[in-house]
């Protein structure tokens, strides 16, 4: 018997075209669209599929389009009795977890993601804060480096995404010179990201406060399906904990290296990502090749899966 994890992907998957087939070829889906685009005062139907992709890159749209077309994704597998044993997701893609376990209902979690997308654009000025992607150092290594600079400016790991690669965040002032300090360590890849904030830093508080308001406002039900969160790497032990942690997350490092290898630690051999993109796949290869990785963003990938899944 497989033990399977759904993972749900995180801003920066989105491409123009994204859940365009899943719309055209299952109702399940297109019903996903169509709830978002009532909930919301953009079109995330036409964002998605048409572009333009400098308004899809926009964070307040990017979050709601990943996510709408993550649960439209996540709707065909359902349809189809394909239901997972734990979940997790990757920065915003925790939210399509929560959806997924039955805590968030869709239409709160992707209002409540646009609005969590504009906190994050307003929390700093363009160009005050920003991310590098760290290749091949240890990540005490990483953490050793960003501690030594502390007297220089602020700059943090943000995520640690599987062995090997890790992203840091900060003061644009300082990043530069981290970048520089990591080459100097032996990475082989110390590289600027294009984003002009620190996700997942300190430096987004005035973001995390917002969303805690926003979340006095939604209600939530109990977990039907286990959800290993972000912030801990370890499972959401109470619903009324969720609230709390969507609030650390936004400001908390992304544990995501420890989150795949606690599945792999409790019998999960089989991960769906669901959604866009196939960069959480990318990771859990990085983590343990051995298990059988697929994913679901359009008709061709849900057919395979679900061949996969019949052996």
């Amino acid at each position: 018997m497989k033990k399977i994890a759904f993972l749900f992907a995180g801003q920066g998957a989105q491409y123009v075209g994204m859940g365009k087939e899943l719309y055209e070829n299952y109702p399940e889906a297109s019903d996903v669209f169509d709830t978002a685009n009532e909930a919301l005062d953009i079109d995330v139907k036409t964002l998605c599929f048409n572009g333009p992709k400098e308004e899809l890159d926009i964070t307040k749209n990017t979050q709601p389009a990943v996510l709408t077309t993550s649960i439209a994704a996540l709707r065909v597998l359902e349809k189809n009795n394909i239901r997972p044993d734990i979940v997790a997701g990757l920065s915003l893609g925790e939210y399509g977890a929560l959806v997924c376990s039955g805590v968030l209902e869709f239409k709160d979690a992707v209002k409540l993601v646009q609005k969590r997308g504009q906190y994050m654009e307003e929390a700093l000025p363009n160009g005050v804060g920003s991310m590098a992607a760290i290749i091949g150092l240890k990540r005490e290594e990483i953490v050793h480096i960003c501690e030594g600079l502390k007297t220089e400016g602020f700059v943090t790991p943000a995520n640690f995404n599987c062995p090997g690669q890790v992203v840091i965040a900060g003061e644009s002032t300082i990043i530069d010179k981290a970048c520089q300090a990591m080459k100097e360590a032996g990475a082989k890849i110390a590289m600027k990201l294009p984003v002009s904030s620190a996700f997942h830093t300190k430096m987004l508080k005035e973001a995390a406060d917002k969303l805690k308001i926003e979340l006095e406002n939604i209600n939530t039900n109990n977990m039907k399906i286990p959800v290993i969160t972000n912030v801990t790497a370890d499972y959401i032990e109470e619903c009324k904990d969720v609230k709390d942690i969507l609030i650390k997350q936004v400001t908390s490092p992304v544990l995501w290296e420890d989150t795949i290898k606690k599945m792999i630690d409790d019998g999960v051999d089989t991960f769906i990502e669901i959604g866009p993109g196939k960069t959480l796949s990318g990771f859990v290869k990085k983590i343990d090749k051995t298990k059988t990785i697929l994913n679901v963003e359009d008709v061709a990938t849900f057919e395979k899966t679900i061949e996969e899944l019949k052996k």
